[in-house]
């Protein structure tokens, strides 16, 4: 094969939320630097929830938008500087400052049944010269029909990725195939993927939607990311090398970032434990999972038993304050005699 596939680094997007968003200036300026050096498409530098996401819901960041995006844009030469906006949190003024501090690519971020209130964003995104990446999260919620209907609504407001993405790293192979393929088929854009490991499948459904035509995917050193993290950078290049496909990224350099820069930052072991597996499991928003261990240990609950209720309610992304009153109830019938599992 001789496709061109192009890998953008979440390590300080997605890895945020794992690292309670406490990444210093010195931590972005050398994981900037080394993926920048071993050459991956993109280089995603937001809060985890995004553009302005520091916040008492979603967890206060060390630093601001501007000087995380300042200390990544003093350290990259070829890389294009990445950021996510989640209407509703980020503004034309986020945006603003981004591409001050030299952002190229903005990625729109939705709910999977809620493309619409992306439109202004996206078409304002486009004027202002930015590429745009648009993506459906908790795509597993829905249909394959219903992603289609909605990444038709991002690809008529001018985005030029539309992604599918795994927040709840529930998806199966044939979900991903399901979905990415049929998107592929009938978009006249690019079609991308994000996945999470909480069922150990991010690399396996990273190749399946690659597969399906896929042309953009993401990933993070070492899987640093939320719930099991996410599909390893470094893997990925690995494995897309063996199946023939053009990434740009070198392998020993991004094997390097990954194990000589960002383990020693992890707070705990990136692996699927169980409260990451129900994560997978009850198809709950990955990083739902720093939040439940606070609250867990606050009301004194099991956290599976948590997770296992906010999947059966169908929470989304934004719906942080359900994780707190759903503990406190399993708290309530515990002391009156429910007790733990």
């Amino acid at each position: 094969m001789s496709r061109n596939i192009r890998i953008v680094d979440t390590t300080m997007r997605d890895g945020s939320h794992a690292v309670a968003h406490q990444f210093s200036l010195e931590d972005i300026r050398a994981i900037s630097s080394a993926l920048d050096s071993a050459g991956v498409y993109g280089i995603e530098v937001s809060h985890g929830d995004g553009l302005a996401g520091s916040s008492i819901q979603y967890g206060w960041a060390k630093h601001s938008d501007e000087e995380r995006l300042s200390a990544a844009n003093s350290v990259v030469s070829k890389s294009r500087i990445t950021v996510l906006l989640l209407p509703g949190i980020g503004t034309r003024e986020d945006l603003k400052i981004a591409i001050e501090n030299g952002a190229k690519i903005a990625r729109i971020a939705t709910h999977v049944t809620e493309a619409d209130i992306s439109e202004q964003h996206i078409r304002l995104a486009k004027d202002m010269g930015l590429e745009v990446m648009t993506f459906l999260m908790l795509a597993h919620m829905e249909r394959p029909e219903k992603v289609l209907e909605q990444a038709k609504l991002m690809e008529g407001y001018g985005a030029d990725v539309v992604y599918v993405v795994d927040s709840a790293g529930a998806m199966l192979p044939g979900d991903v195939k399901e979905r990415v393929g049929l998107l592929k088929r009938k978009l006249g854009i690019e079609v991308g993927f994000h996945a999470h490991n909480n069922l150990g499948l991010a690399i396996g459904n990273t190749v399946a939607a690659v597969e399906e035509g896929a042309t953009a995917v993401d990933g993070t050193l070492g899987g640093l990311g939320a719930g099991a993290g996410n599909a390893p950078t470094e893997v990925l290049a690995a494995v897309f090398d063996k199946m023939g496909f053009e990434t740009g990224v070198d392998l020993y350099r991004i094997m390097d970032a990954a194990e000589d820069i960002v383990r020693p930052l992890m707070q705990r072991p990136q692996v699927i434990d169980k409260s990451s597996l129900i994560l997978g499991y009850a198809g709950v928003y990955s990083s739902f999972l720093l939040h439940t261990y606070r609250a867990v240990k606050r009301f004194d609950v099991e956290p599976r038993d948590v997770l296992i209720e906010l999947g059966k309610r169908k929470v989304v992304g934004g719906q942080e304050d359900m994780i707190i009153d759903v503990a406190h109830e399993l708290s309530k019938k515990k002391g009156a005699g429910g007790g733990k599992r």
